[in-house]
């Protein structure tokens, strides 16, 4: 009889889960300590929206690849903490409450417990005891401190701006909430409006998050995202003089009709050009080599020198265009191959590289929010400019030409390769390469320019004009103007109000209730009122992995000691459609904090990846498609065991796979076998030779792939090594066995713990350490080698690995195969033992 066989009996994951849980949960087993543990490890996942759905399948996705990753550092010998949050605030859980009819107050910690009932049945290592909730006053108390020092470090600031507005939400969007000119969250198609708002200046920090990216060991295609949407563009700010309409046949004319070069410097001379109230405009350009071929000036709509500039001939058609542009998305404007769309202002600039004039237009394909909202339009060689010029009858002028180019050819579509310059005055056939910093040295000389260095980046609006979000801690003053309120005086509690549904005033719903918003002002004591917007949940989200070793401190967002020893964090998984909200924005209040001197680093996270999607039958799971998937059925009926590992065996954690319902059978089979393989281990004898060389692959393999996220390939390695113990339904030798349990242990924790238990260990399986891999051991036998006749492979032979040079000649002599090519003794012989043999005849 085997030394287990008396402890035979089924598999019940439901029953052993249960256990297990329970026994984690009265011992601590998830609970570091965060003081005197022995090389920290800080493992974190994005922490999750608690929507009243629950958890789907995505989540549970996410959150078991990270929970291995925490566990097999665990294995290591780290400390691992492993907490876990909420992001509980904003506009998702507002909007399900009017939906339902539930304030969110009443709402948010239903859905919060359901998840954490969810979390604890699929056997995630969480510490709960600390865990936080963004809607906690414990926790914007400090959110509410990050904004006060960015406002004290003077990155935070209020102005009245262009943004978008969604007419269902009844709020504004982030550049990045619009997709395709509606609203990510409901597709309501956005509209543009003008609000007072508060801004923190990122564009501050564009330089260094952009050459952070340099450094950081983040997944490529996040950090691709990130430098995309910062969007570096060296170049000039060029400056054009504008020019008046006047009266005389030498002057510009309002109609719009053209001067001359010669006519121009006549009217220079003659003194008949009259600078208008601002006389000259600034434009930033990438191509400073093609300002020869600049044709005309377009500025963006909300341009505030439009108004200046306009004409009266032109100001009704201007302000009709301007109204209309006004009701589009700032996205939307954006899309490169949109209609082209303008109106003539009615004024002229002058090209301070030709002298030639130059009508002044605006159109939306120009934002105010890029550059200086103005662009010199070349026709010749920009698409969008040849596109408008080709609607609009302007002058199109070729100063670029490839190789073999005419450079009088007329122009028929818009060249942007690299090429010469032409019909450029003294820098005709300079190449395209040098002449941008050629000509900008000279337009400097002549006081037209300057070197500048943009970005496309643009200033964060965190204002939201809704109810579910923290206040902003400001007061207005009529005597004192904007007043901070006093940290001691945090948090500015989110009061409960039952009309919190907004509307389209673009006020939020506090500024109803002057029994919130009515104050005294901190400095004169005089009556005040309250900032009734509230900030964005992404505030909430930049900071909250700095507060969860602090949870006990309620006099510091974070504990200084507890902030050295555990961050920056270790390993950070999440989506990679956050890779410029939450990721960029997090990562610039962490430069803030630093360079104010309370964090000693400035990247939060020394290694992030990107996790994969889970598809269900080929198509991306939805609401809207009714395909989402809620693991609480399928944990109930294969255990959650099974069900982490199904989800980790879909295909590359990086990339995701498709969820198909009858995948998960052949991973509940895998621990079939390794529970009856464990129950039935004998320890008599020695183990087997063949099946240790595997296992020492197999350890080797999985710790290999687990370290960098290549889970299904693990658990495939794990399957391959099941198949060598059970070949022939063989009894299993327990030092075959019982370091396949570690290796198990990250991907099914429940059923490893039981095992390693019913192997007579007193501590847990994550007591004991990740199994060394023997090398020696691990070696194949036998090899396979590559034979060769005069350089071209004629055979291949399996051979002892130790196998010498006489030896495998006679070998590949007596192989039929390569014999019939060799006709006489070998003059020379070429050995590379372990791959090659080439007979040379």
């Amino acid at each position: 009889m085997t030394e287990y066989a008396l402890r035979t009996a089924p598999y019940e994951p439901q029953a052993i889960e249960q256990k297990w849980q329970s026994r984690w949960h009265d011992m601590g087993s998830h609970t570091p300590d965060l003081e005197l543990g022995e090389r920290p490890y800080y493992q974190l996942m994005m922490f999750p929206y608690p929507s009243a759905e629950g958890l789907h399948v995505g989540n549970l996705y996410a959150f078991t690849g990270n929970d291995i990753q925490g566990r097999f550092q665990r294995l290591q010998g780290h400390t691992v903490f492993e907490p876990i949050g909420f992001d509980a605030f904003g506009i998702h859980s507002e909007n399900y409450a009017l939906k339902v009819g539930v304030h969110p107050g009443k709402l948010i910690p239903r859905n919060i417990e359901n998840f954490r009932r969810q979390i604890r049945s699929a056997g995630l290592m969480v510490d709960w005891s600390r865990s936080l909730s963004t809607t906690d006053p414990a926790y914007y108390k400090w959110t509410q401190w990050v904004f006060l020092q960015l406002l004290e470090k003077g990155l935070a600031y209020r102005k009245k701006g262009a943004v978008n507005w969604c007419p269902f939400d009844k709020t504004v969007l982030a550049n990045e909430q619009v997709i395709n000119g509606e609203c990510e969250r409901c597709g309501t198609k956005v509209e543009q409006r003008s609000l007072e708002q508060w801004f923190f200046r990122i564009t501050d920090y564009a330089g260094r998050l952009l050459e952070n990216l340099d450094t950081i060991d983040w997944s490529e295609s996040t950090k691709t995202s990130q430098r995309n949407w910062i969007g570096k563009s060296v170049g000039a700010e060029i400056v054009f003089e504008i020019r008046g309409a006047v009266p005389g046949s030498g002057g510009w004319r309002e109609s719009g009709g053209q001067l001359g070069s010669k006519d121009l410097g006549e009217a220079r001379d003659a003194g008949s050009l009259v600078p208008s109230t601002h006389s000259s405009l600034p434009v930033f350009t990438t191509r400073p080599d093609t300002i020869f071929g600049a044709t005309y000036l377009v500025l963006a709509p909300e341009h505030p020198m439009v108004d200046v500039l306009t004409t009266a001939v032109q100001r009704e058609a201007v302000g009709r265009y301007r109204e209309r542009t006004a009701k589009q998305d700032l996205v939307s404007r954006k899309v490169p191959d949109k209609a082209k769309t303008g109106v003539f202002t009615g004024a002229y600039a002058v090209n301070p590289a030709t002298g030639s004039p130059m009508q002044v237009w605006i159109a939306d394909y120009v934002l105010m929010e890029y550059g200086t909202g103005a662009i010199m339009a070349v026709p010749a060689h920009d698409e969008r400019d040849f596109a408008f010029a080709t609607v609009f009858g302007l002058p199109v002028k070729r100063v670029v030409a490839g190789e073999g180019d005419n450079s009088e050819a007329l122009v028929d579509a818009a060249y942007t390769g690299d090429g010469r310059l032409v019909n450029s005055g003294e820098f005709d056939g300079m190449p395209v390469s040098e002449a941008a910093r050629a000509i900008t040295a000279w337009l400097v000389g002549r006081n037209a320019a300057k070197p500048v260095v943009n970005y496309r980046l643009h200033d964060w609006c965190i204002s939201r004009q809704r109810y579910w979000g923290p206040p902003i801690p400001i007061i207005y003053c009529d005597s004192c103007g904007v007043q901070a309120v006093p940290i001691h005086d945090l948090p500015v509690l989110l009061p409960h109000i039952d009309d919190f549904r907004p509307d389209d005033s673009g006020i939020s719903p506090l500024a109803r209730h002057k029994e919130w918003y009515l104050v005294p002002c901190p400095e004169c004591g005089k009556q005040a009122r309250r900032e009734t917007d509230v900030s964005d949940t992404f505030l909430d989200s930049a900071w909250y992995f700095l507060r969860y070793t602090s949870t006990d401190r309620d006099d510091v967002p974070f504990d200084s000691e507890m902030t050295k020893r555990w961050l920056p964090v270790d390993f950070y998984i999440g989506g990679n459609e956050h890779a410029v909200l939450h990721l960029l924005y997090t990562r610039f209040v962490t430069m803030v904090l630093h360079d104010m001197g309370h964090l000693g680093f400035e990247e939060p996270f020394k290694r992030f990846r990107a996790h994969g999607h889970i598809v269900r039958e080929g198509a991306k799971m939805s609401k809207n498609k009714g395909n989402v998937v809620n693991p609480d059925s399928y944990i109930e009926e294969w255990g959650a065991d099974a069900f982490r590992m199904y989800l980790m065996f879909l295909g590359p954690f990086e990339e995701g796979g498709d969820f198909r319902e009858g995948g998960i059978s052949g991973v509940k089979r895998f621990l079939d076998r390794l529970w009856k393989t464990a129950s039935e281990v004998d320890s008599t004898g020695e183990p087997d030779r063949g099946v240790m060389r595997k296992l020492h692959q197999t350890i080797r393999k999985v710790g290999d792939d687990t370290r960098v996220l290549g889970y299904n390939t693990a658990i495939a390695a794990m399957m391959e090594y099941m198949n060598v113990l059970r070949a022939g339904e063989r009894i299993s030798h327990r030092a075959e066995v019982e370091p396949l349990l570690i290796l198990v242990a990250p991907y099914a924790p429940h059923i490893a713990e039981e095992l390693w238990e019913r192997f007579g260990h007193a501590e847990s399986v994550f007591e004991a350490r990740w199994p060394n891999f023997d090398p020696v051991l691990a070696a194949e036998e036998t090899l396979e080698l590559v034979v060769q006749v005069n350089g071209k492979v004629r055979g291949r032979l399996i051979v002892p690995r130790d196998v010498s040079q006489e030896e495998v000649v006679q070998l590949a002599l007596a192989d039929q195969a390569v014999a019939k090519f060799v006709s006489s003794q070998p003059k020379r012989v070429i050995f590379v033992p372990g791959r090659l043999l080439n007979l040379v005849t």
